[in-house]
């Protein structure tokens, strides 16, 4: 695989950014030592803070500390995991859920990277949040679970529609990733609101666009 741009994981994995994304990715296992985080989702507020780049890296972060991970793109409005690694969004979770068979062979894609694969979206359906809600969907975080040791999801903005806070109900915690100078304090508060009325556990927050870059894991 060519490494893409955003992936600075990848690219400079040096860097005081990818540091940061370890540093995060052990927060998370320590945040977790009394209930283990098998299933992530992982969120924003509000559009346009970058959630896809901080999941694409975390789950490359992931993967490079030996754990068998699974990236699932769920944002089945505004999918962009496929375009940050380069690959097709032809089949995806929506194969899943509509196709009978698929769940015995998940349409899992090798994205050059040892320990991770990459469930695009697939097409977009005009029901995304009845489809992260239904039975089907449970069927396929059980069916994914048992292929990897950590299976991470990709969802839309909490405020701006339900399918997060959904999703959200049916995983082992949830991660907000809020952007420094951009997300409003209040937007953020309202996104916790949501999640705790349906009962949804919070593992904590990133801030992305800190000074320098860096990405900041807080619990």
């Amino acid at each position: 695989m060519t490494a893409r741009p955003d992936l600075i994981t990848l690219t400079d994995p040096r860097s005081a950014a990818a540091e940061a994304y370890r540093t995060l990715r052990t927060n998370l296992t320590f945040a977790a030592l009394d209930r283990p985080i098998e299933t992530l989702l992982v969120t924003s507020a509000s559009p346009d803070e970058e959630k896809s780049v901080v999941i694409a890296n975390l789950a490359v972060t992931m993967a490079q500390g030996e754990r068998r991970t699974i990236l699932v793109d769920a944002d089945l409005r505004r999918p962009r995991l496929h375009t940050i690694f380069g690959v097709s969004n032809e089949r995806g979770l929506t194969t899943l859920i509509v196709e009978g068979t698929a769940l015995d062979s998940p349409p899992l894609v090798d994205v050059g990277v040892e320990n991770l694969h990459l469930v695009p979206s697939g097409p977009l359906p005009p029901n995304p949040a009845d489809i992260l809600g239904s039975r089907k969907m449970e069927q396929v975080i059980a069916a994914l679970k048992s292929q990897a040791d950590v299976v991470i999801f990709d969802a839309p903005p909490i405020i701006a529609v339900t399918d997060g806070a959904v999703l959200g109900t049916k995983v082992d915690g949830v991660l907000l990733v809020v952007s420094a100078g951009r997300t409003r304090r209040e937007h953020v508060q309202r996104a916790v609101d949501i999640l705790e009325r349906v009962h949804v556990r919070v593992v904590g927050a990133v801030l992305n666009n800190a000074p320098r870059g860096v990405v900041l894991g807080g619990y």
